[in-house]
């Protein structure tokens, strides 16, 4: 068994990679890293909004247009269109200063597609975290071989000591929005102004893109959201989220009900 651990800088973050694999060795592993290495740094050169050469810099100065891009862009476009419509507008990419910015999207889309890489390299456990998004495969695999779901807390927003509830998962996301890094810097895209429906907002589903962006979304509505996981579309999604005024948590899904 092999059990290894990666930093990578990109995205104004750090990217942390957790890799077991009973059939891969330690090169191979490597080997696999360093496709996930060029992949998440053309992420950044496509997708940030601080490069003024990036696609999505060009997008936001109406110098090329959607049509024009790549897959890649078109469906990171799309998505936070849907998601837009899910969260009934309180995510809302096209709201900001400077046009299209898709940054509550894509680091959740991106781990996904970090995460299937691995896997797709024949590494049968990972876990991939993008900075509060998470993106978890294959479970996890103990010192003495035992398959566990990959353990995940959520911690206090006003004390990064304390863990405030631990989430179970196998095969999925989990995305958290709030405070933690970069202090209140989420909009509400209806008035302009730092949201404050939430302190922090935990969403768990398959997909994480989706999970990332509706996080976001539940940091403008706070419990005003709890209605958009009745439908259809979120019925695989739970959250978790922490109250603005008085620190209380509520929680919808399935994962949150089956406790």
């Amino acid at each position: 068994m092999v059990r290894e651990q990666y930093e990578i800088e990109v995205w104004g973050t750090i990217l942390y990679i957790a890799a077991i694999s009973t059939a891969l060795d330690k090169s191979a592993i490597d080997s696999a890293i360093e496709d996930v290495k060029n992949f998440v740094f053309e992420v950044d050169e496509v997708f940030s909004t601080y490069k003024s050469e990036s696609v999505i810099s060009k997008l936001r100065r109406n110098e090329i247009e959607i049509g024009g891009c790549s897959d890649d862009v078109i469906e990171v476009w799309n998505a936070c269109g849907f998601a837009q419509e899910l969260s009934d507008g309180a995510f809302n990419p096209w709201a900001v200063d400077g046009g299209f910015d898709p940054s509550g999207y894509v680091k959740g889309w991106a781990a996904d597609r970090v995460a299937d890489m691995l896997v797709a390299a024949g590494i049968e456990h990972v876990q991939v975290n993008a900075a509060g998004d998470l993106t978890l495969r294959g479970g996890f695999l103990t010192p003495e071989g035992v398959h566990e779901p990959w353990k995940i807390g959520v911690v206090n927003p006003d004390n990064r000591q304390e863990v405030l509830r631990i989430f179970e998962v196998t095969d999925g996301a989990i995305a958290t929005s709030g405070t933690y890094e970069r202090g209140a810097h989420i909009l509400d895209p209806h008035s302009g102004l730092i949201a404050i429906g939430a302190k922090s907002a935990t969403v768990i589903g398959p997909d994480g893109g989706l999970a990332d962006a509706m996080a976001t979304a539940l940091m403008v509505s706070g419990d005003d959201g709890a209605q958009w996981f009745g439908r259809n579309e979120l019925q695989e999604y739970s959250a978790w989220v922490i109250d603005r005024n008085n620190g209380g948590a509520w929680g919808v899904g399935p994962l949150i009900t089956a406790r």
